[in-house]
């Protein structure tokens, strides 16, 4: 006699009504679902998950009372839920998420006494949650996130020891439940992008168990609780864009766990507390678009994990606190619109991992630090509308700085800005004489129309020299000019020159960063041109190029050159030159053919013609991969500060599984530990609002 039957990845042919446990997940089954598991009276544990089954769940299904695990997940079921699982009084765990499934969702499954983990999120279902979800006496784990559904129970985990509860992006209205962690037992709690109103609940406050609070975008209002900074395992606080206000919780910087602070675009106001700097495992500290105010806490020494500080948009004064160089890991500041005053601490240009610097909108005084463009890491710097003046360096990231990033300045000159003996000259014509102003006018004039003249002739000779024989800038050319500080290799005839390539390399075209370097977006409209430029990290030595790209040539040039050359599928990267001066190397080449992903992601557009067709074209083939290319879009955002931390993106890339590909298991106690430790919902644990 048969009692146990595991058939993934086989065939299914066997007489079900002695069955014990049943596993045929993953086989790739199409069709209908078979009908006669109401006969089955023995079957304690039925998956069926990762399959391509069509029509509704067969309602008899309900009659095997016997059933302690049920898993349905993902396999294009459609229909509604059958109201005989109200039958399964023995149920301990019911998965039915990824499906098509639609219409309300019945209130019998309240009457599922036993039922631990209810997992039902990614479906197409409306209406109200049933209200006698509010009695169930063992829930631990409630999954209904993207659902269309409507408000949440008032007495949800009154009666349950509730642990998780992930209903984000949903239509969720109305106050939170102030019952949720009524047993003491809740760990996450998932609610962004929902429409909750009314105050945060107190009761949060006092659930020691809170692992994670994730809030974000709703309408809340109110204070935020104080109590929150003396929960000892609370890791991650989200209530970014809400309607918050009052001050920041003084308890707040006592907290020993906390990693991931985000309270940006509120109303809050008063200044902050001085020691929320000080939280030893504080990693992510962000309090954007709020109204606060008074100096910025100067305890940046005690802040040896601190990657991402954003302080924008604020009534922020005083001077930007030395100490801030102490942060070793920080990797993005940003201060703009603020009232600071002083000048920019010469720390900052030593920190080791600093990208991303904004400074911009502020009253900083005083000169650009000599050694900023040498900082090691820096990319991104923005200085603009500012009281700065002086020369601009010309060194490192300031030589080919977006010059929108230094308007504003008055005082600023050099660098890529009109030389300073230039704006000197010009002070002093101001004050001389009408007849001096007038010989003055035609001097420029005539100089001005004879530059123009020579300008075209040499132009025209380049061109011609160019586009007939071949002609390269010849290391003569430059020597001892800073007209024409960076040198085109092209491997072909382009209809682009450096200077249209260099007007690109701004923070807004970032598309990616690696550890050879970052890739920009450079678009040139005259010659209707899309290309990808990638320009390698400073490696401290000159860049030596060969005449003609040929020639020695440096480690990463070959590095480069040889991972371009192994790309040849659908002939996506095709190598057009190399941009170079004395201490930099940029590579040029052709943007991927099929255009640009996120567009494509964002216009509904189908991208299975970018996929790999090797790989694979079962359904949940396509589907993972197109999870990987969502997370790759969100990686590649065009500003630096939407884009996830390496640890979110290890973190999404872990989850980004088929919800249908979820392995059986014929063990329902082994099933329901999976669960509970591991965020099943694809992308639930991203800091990124909006990702779906």
């Amino acid at each position: 006699m048969v009692e146990n039957l595991d058939l993934s990845h086989k065939n299914l042919s066997v007489n079900l009504t002695t069955l014990n446990i049943l596993d045929v997940s993953q086989n790739f089954f199409i069709g209908e679902f078979p009908l006669g598991f109401g006969k089955a009276l023995k079957l304690a544990s039925l998956n069926v998950s990762s399959n391509e089954f069509n029509g509704s769940i067969p309602l008899d299904i309900g009659n095997a009372t016997s059933l302690e695990m049920l898993d349905l997940r993902g396999s294009f079921f459609e229909g509604s839920i059958p109201k005989s699982f109200g039958n399964l009084h023995k149920l301990k765990f019911l998965g039915l998420s990824g499906n098509n499934l639609t219409g309300k969702i019945p209130g019998e499954l309240g009457k599922l006494s036993s039922l631990e983990y209810m997992i039902l999120g990614y479906n197409e279902f409306e209406g109200e949650i049933p209200s006698e979800f509010g009695n169930l006496t063992s829930l631990k784990y409630l999954d209904l996130a993207v659902s269309n559904l409507g408000p949440l129970p008032s007495n949800l985990g009154e009666s349950s020891p509730l642990q998780w509860l992930d209903v984000s992006s949903n239509s969720l209205s109305g106050e939170i439940p102030v019952t949720l962690c009524s047993k003491g037992n809740l760990t996450k709690l998932i609610l962004f992008n929902n429409a909750f109103s009314g105050p945060i609940p107190s009761s949060l406050s006092t659930c020691s168990s809170l692992v994670r609070v994730r809030i974000h975008n709703n309408l809340l209002s109110g204070n935020v609780p104080v109590g929150l900074g003396k929960l000892e395992k609370l890791q991650r606080l989200e209530l970014a864009n809400n309607s918050l206000t009052g001050e920041i919780p003084d308890d707040i910087p006592s907290s020993a766990s906390l990693s991931f602070i985000d309270l940006s675009r509120n109303r809050l106001h008063s200044s902050l507390p001085s020691t929320i700097l000080s939280i030893s495992n504080l990693q992510v500290f962000m309090v954007s678009h709020n109204s606060l105010e008074g100096k910025i806490p100067d305890q940046f020494q005690d802040s040896p994990s601190l990657t991402v500080l954003d302080l924008s948009s604020n009534h922020f004064s005083g001077t930007i606190p030395e100490s801030i160089g102490s942060c070793q890991k920080l990797v993005n500041l940003n201060l703009q619109n603020n009232l600071l005053i002083g000048e920019i601490p010469q720390t900052l240009a030593n920190m080791p991992t600093l990208a991303m610097l904004d400074l911009s909108n502020n009253s900083l005084t005083g000169h650009i630090p000599e050694n900023f463009g040498l900082s090691p890491a820096l990319e991104a710097l923005n200085v603009s509308y500012n009281k700065l003046e002086g020369s601009v360096p010309e060194n490192g990231v300031l030589r080919t700085i977006n010059p929108n990033n230094l308007v504003g300045n008055d005082g600023l000159c050099g660098g890529i800005l009109p030389s300073c003996y230039q704006n000197s000259a010009y002070s002093s014509r101001h004050g001389s004489s009408h007849e001096k102003h007038i010989i003055t006018g035609w001097i420029i004039g005539i100089s001005s129309i004879l530059a123009i003249g020579i300008t075209i002739l040499v132009a025209r000779s380049l061109y011609v020299r160019w586009y007939t024989g071949g002609f390269c800038f010849r290391e003569r050319f430059y020597k001892g000019s800073k007209g024409w500080p960076w040198r085109l290799m092209a491997f072909q005839r382009l209809g682009f020159t450096s200077t249209d390539i260099l007007a690109c390399i701004k923070e807004t075209n970032v598309i990616g960063m690696g550890g050879t370097g970052v890739v920009y977006k450079a678009e040139v409209p005259h010659s209707n041109t899309v290309v990808a430029v990638k320009k390698l990290w400073r490696s401290g030595n000159d860049v030596e190029v060969g005449g003609g790209g040929g020639g020695g040539g440096s480690d990463e040039l070959v590095g480069e050159v040889n991972l371009l050359g192994r790309l040849r599928h659908r002939n996506i990267v095709r190598l057009l030159g190399f941009l170079h001066n004395d201490t930099d190397l940029m590579i040029v080449y052709e943007f991927m053919p099929n255009g640009n992903l996120g567009d494509a992601l964002h216009d509904n557009k189908s991208l299975e013609e970018a996929l790999d067709p090797s790989v694979g074209n079962c359904r949940h083939v396509i589907e993972e991969m197109l999870l990987v290319l969502r997370i790759a879009v969100i990686c590649t955002a065009k500003l630096p500060k939407e884009r996830p931390s390496m640890r979110d993106v290890t973190m999404m890339l872990g989850e980004a599984k088929p919800r249908r590909k979820i392995s059986g298991n014929n063990e329902t106690s082994l099933a329901a530990n999976n669960i509970n430790n591991k965020e099943m919902s694809v992308f639930s644990t991203s800091p990124v609002s909006g990702l779906l």
